[in-house]
């Protein structure tokens, strides 16, 4: 089982590059750390815990803020957080993120 995303900055219609990406598992009552990384040129990020999940709860945690402050550009969200059950571990999980400055949408695609 893999976890993949795509950050689409829509406010630019363009890939949002250089977000750094966290996957986290809860663990009890907190969180542990799976993998972290940043959108490539496309917006991507594909190697989030790959071949290392069982069913669970995660999170995706996206440096929003960070992004924005790079383009100069003042944003509402200093971070975003997609929390999502895994059920079975053979599926992948696609979590795409569409951004702006001041929302996001998020999504289960393939």
């Amino acid at each position: 089982m893999s976890v993949t995303t795509h950050v689409l900055d829509t406010s630019s219609g363009r890939p949002a590059s250089g977000i750094e990406v966290r996957l986290d598992k809860r663990d009890g009552e907190g969180w542990r750390e799976l993998g972290s990384e940043r959108t490539d040129a496309d917006g991507r990020a594909r190697l989030l815990g790959e071949g290392h999940l069982e069913p669970g709860i995660f999170r995706l945690l996206f440096a929003t803020g960070e992004y924005f402050r790079r383009l100069g550009i003042e944003s509402f969200h200093p971070e975003v957080t997609v929390a999502f059950r895994v059920a079975d571990a053979a599926d992948h999980h696609h979590v795409p993120l569409l951004l702006s400055p001041f929302g996001y949408t998020t999504y289960r695609g393939s």
